[in-house]
Formats: structure tokens, C-alpha cells, sequence
């Protein structure tokens, strides 16, 4: 942000103490990084502070942040638009039972299940509390560990044996070599194939492995073009009818028979530079597209400040006089 123009960066938590230190240091503008600190869909708070604080942000409003993060809601909303995603319920704490054999709509997923199933949290970030569980027998027992350890309801969903997927996607503005210029369609980049490990079913966590070159495969457009387009069609189909306002990441896998299923939708994607062998799923490759690193970032900040202006009030004043400043 400093290369771009910006003369005054500090990083704050997201904590009680929060807006003495927005007006301490002034701030114009914030650019959330946060999966919030504690209760129920913490990942909306701080954007919602800031809508009460009246201070423009980069990132979703707290709805938006909200049902992205919520798997149980976030695939509803793919059912509803009617987008695939691998068949799931919901169990453990909040009224839903502990035990996904007790509950009636189990019977039609065991059905689909012919690889397993994987059992994760609700909500969550860094696909931390994942499991692949092979027979329904073990699954009580997964279940209650992930509600122990997280104290959230819980996702049980059919396995995919297919490949693993990942695309991303923002608004219609990009900049190339420091020039804005606006697509006729929401920009969809850096369609990747995840690598797994002989040994790994699902996609290890990056907190425990590194995201690096080795784990991740570009796609051959000469080769790939139905997956490829797939990917993008899936990822701008999203970005309209969600709606969504800035960059998400969406995860996709394979079934058997080889149709691509919205697993997720990361709402705060890993944005890392390059920088000793570790990358992000999202930063490599994006010189394919005429952009550098410092073009990617300016790309979100250049779409979320266009929607500020073009919908919020009270905000957009704001985002108005910083750039007249």
C-alpha cells in the first residue's frame, strides 16, 4: 500500500479498543484481514464497527462476510442459484443432532457417499478441524470432537474423489502496469489444480504446509478449457448473483464422474507476495494477465472504492473527500 501512494499504513486488532485507535491514527480507510475475535459469525464485526464508525473499508459488508463464511448458509445459497456442491447436513450443537445417523435426511446422503464423507466446522478459516471419515459408523465420533474443539454446529458432506480445483474472483476493474481498466464482466484469474500428497484425501491446511509452487498446477488452456471455463463461468455466475462487492476464492472439486462442485468460498483469501518458496494460490501466476503483484492489490482497492461511490451513503462521502485529498 506504501508503493501505491499510501502515506500513512499501520496494522490494529480488531479489538474493544479499535475505533479510539482509527481516529488516534487518523484513518481514512481500512483494509480488513480479520476472521474476527470471538462469538457467532465474528467475521462480520469488524465490518460492522466500521459501517457504525462511518469509515470506508476494503472487504464485505458484514452479511455478505457472514454467509460466505457459514458453510451451512453459503450452500444453501448455492442451492438456491442452483449451482452444484457436494450434498451435506448440518449436526451438532444449536438444535441439530449430535449424531448424523439419528437425523432423516442422512439416509439420501449415505446414498451419494460412495467415498466417504468429510466431516469440518461450520465456520472457520485455513480448512483447520477437516476430516475424511470413510465409514458412516465413525462419524459420531468426528462429530463430536469438531463441535468440542469449535462449540459450532457442524458440516458432514459426501466426499468428492475427483480433482481439487481453485479460481478467484473480483469486480470488472484490473489494473495492468498501474492503469485501471474496466472488463465487460467480473475479472476471473488464477485458475489452479490443488496437488495433493499420496498420502492426503483432502487439502492440507496452510498453517500446517506452506503454500508453494510444488502445490499447486497451472491449467493448460490447449488441454483444459472445458475445466477452465467451468471455473470461470462457476466463479462469475457467483460474483453476480450473490451478490459480492470484492475479491473471494472459490475451492471446487470433481465428483466421480468429473462435474466440478463448489466446495466453498474463502471470503479473506490469502493475498501473500512471493517471498521465500511460499506463495499464495492467488498471487502465482497472475503475470499471465499482464499484472504484477502491485497490480492485484490495486485491482481490489480500485473496485471496492467504486462500489462505495456507487451505492453506499454516508461511506461513499468519505471515500469522495479522501480522493479529492
Amino acid at each position: 500500500m506504501r508503493r501505491l501512494g499510501c502515506r500513512n499504513v499501520v496494522v490494529l486488532p480488531d479489538d474493544m479498543r479499535l475505533p479510539q485507535r482509527l481516529k488516534d491514527e487518523r484513518i481514512h480507510l481500512a483494509w480488513l484481514n480479520t476472521g474476527g475475535v470471538q462469538g457467532h459469525n465474528a467475521i462480520s464485526h469488524a465490518a460492522s464497527m466500521l459501517e457504525m464508525l462511518g469509515i470506508p473499508y476494503i472487504g464485505h459488508d458484514p452479511l455478505t462476510a457472514a454467509a460466505l463464511d457459514n458453510k451451512f448458509f453459503f450452500k444453501r445459497q448455492l442451492q438456491a442459484m442452483g449451482l452444484p456442491t457436494a450434498p451435506f447436513v448440518v449436526c451438532g450443537g444449536r438444535g441439530h443432532l449430535a449424531n448424523p445417523l439419528s437425523d432423516p435426511r442422512f439416509g439420501e446422503l449415505l446414498s451419494q457417499a460412495t467415498a466417504g464423507f468429510i466431516v469440518k466446522p461450520i465456520t472457520g478459516r485455513a480448512s483447520l478441524h477437516v476430516h475424511h471419515v470413510e465409514r458412516p459408523e465413525d462419524l459420531a465420533d468426528v462429530v463430536a470432537e469438531v463441535y468440542r474443539v469449535t462449540q459450532n454446529p457442524v458440516l458432514v458432506e459426501t466426499f468428492l474423489p475427483g480433482r481439487e480445483y481453485c479460481v478467484a474472483v473480483m469486480g470488472s476493474l484490473i489494473s495492468r502496469r498501474g492503469r485501471i481498466e474496466r472488463l465487460s464482466g467480473p475479472f476471473t484469474f488464477a485458475a489452479v489444480e490443488r496437488v495433493l500428497e499420496s498420502d492426503e484425501r483432502i487439502f492440507t491446511s496452510m498453517d500446517t504446509k506452506p503454500i508453494t509452487r510444488e502445490r499447486m498446477r497451472s491449467l493448460d488452456p490447449r488441454k483444459e478449457a472445458y475445466v477452465i471455463d467451468t471455473l470461470d463461468e462457476l466463479a462469475a455466475r457467483l460474483y453476480r448473483e450473490f451478490p459480492l462487492e470484492t475479491l473471494v476464492r472459490l475451492d471446487v472439486r470433481a465428483d466421480a464422474s468429473g462435474r466440478l462442485n463448489v466446495l466453498e468460498a474463502n471470503p479473506k483469501p490469502d493475498l501473500k507476495a512471493a517471498e521465500n518458496g511460499a506463495i499464495s494460490l492467488i498471487g502465482a501466476g497472475i503475470e499471465r494477465y499482464g499484472m504484477t503483484y502491485d497490480d492485484l492489490i490495486l485491482s481490489i482497492f480500485a473496485n471496492r472504492a467504486a462500489a462505495f461511490l456507487d451505492e453506499q451513503a454516508g461511506i461513499s462521502d468519505a471515500i469522495e473527500r479522501l480522493i479529492d485529498r
